[in-house]
Parts: structure tokens; C-alpha cells; sequence
């Protein structure tokens, strides 16, 4: 990630940033939208997450979601829809697989967002199918929260953007 993408990303997700990271996808406003980071930083430390939602529009309309408790009767259908349920799996093996071919393996093979078994953190389960299209429960998230409104950058991007 060059210096400037990193600096506006810094700037939208409100702190630096950490560990290596590349755009995985923009915003039609030419900002990164959604982050791929490595799954270590510098000093080994596991990172939490592979796809990083950094667009704050995006982060708050996943908030809303979040504080409306549905993770609780997602992780629940996952329990009572085998076709969901299996293709959530498959998007957890691919998701390990991803991560797993940017650095070193993490032990245990951790997910994110709670895969494969339940659904813990929707902002990145929604990184995840924006930067791949694969993760059944991003879908449904993007069912929701998409078309994003954003009249404007949410950071000044300067000459360049």
C-alpha cells in the first residue's frame, strides 16, 4: 500500500494502521473501502481479521446491525439451513486458504466473523464478500446496507483522488 492510500485509510478508520495491508476494494470515490491486511503484524501478533471494512459509512450501517442482535438468529439459521450452513464452511476454508497464501499460517487456522460455526462480527463477514464475493452471510449483510449513500469522500483525498 502506498503512503498515500495508507494515510487516508488511517484517517478513515480513525487510528494507524496495522500490519501490512493493500486496498482489496475502493469506493466509487476512489478511497479503500475495505482493507486485506497480512495475518501477522510486524511482531507476529495474529491480526484479527483478513478483510478490514475501513469505509465509515459502511462500518456504521454494519454497526446498526450489529446492535440490532442479529448475529444471534443468523448463527441460528445457520443451525436450522444445511445450504447456508455449508456454503458459510466453504467460505471459511477459502477465507483460511486466502489468508493462509499472505504469511505464515496462524495456529488453530482462526477465522473471522465467527465462521464456520456461528456469526460473531458482521463488519467482517461484509469485508469479506465485498473483497471476494464469497461469504453467504456478507450477501446478506449487502442485501441491507447497499446502495451506500455517499455524496462525497469521507476523507479529503487531495489532487489525486
Amino acid at each position: 500500500m502506498d503512503a498515500q492510500d495508507a494515510e487516508l485509510a488511517a484517517r478513515m478508520i480513525g487510528r494507524p494502521l496495522r500490519g501490512r495491508s493493500a486496498a482489496a476494494v475502493r469506493c466509487a470515490w476512489g478511497l479503500p473501502a475495505v482493507l486485506r491486511v497480512a495475518p501477522r503484524l510486524d511482531d507476529g501478533t495474529p491480526f484479527p481479521t483478513t478483510f478490514w471494512l475501513s469505509c465509515p459509512l459502511a462500518s456504521r450501517a454494519v454497526g446498526r446491525l450489529e446492535a440490532s442482535g442479529v448475529m444471534r438468529e443468523l448463527t441460528a439459521r445457520l443451525a436450522d439451513d444445511q445450504a447456508l450452513a455449508d456454503a458459510y464452511a466453504d467460505a471459511h476454508e477459502r477465507y483460511v486458504a486466502t489468508r493462509d497464501a499472505l504469511g505464515p499460517p496462524v495456529p488453530g487456522d482462526p477465522s473471522a466473523g465467527g465462521m464456520p460455526g456461528r456469526v460473531k462480527c458482521l463488519h467482517a463477514l461484509y469485508g469479506h464478500h465485498l473483497a471476494t464475493g464469497d461469504n453467504p452471510v456478507g450477501a446478506w449483510v449487502a442485501e441491507r446496507v447497499e446502495p451506500l449513500a455517499c455524496p462525497a469522500p469521507c476523507v479529503d483525498a487531495g489532487d489525486d483522488a
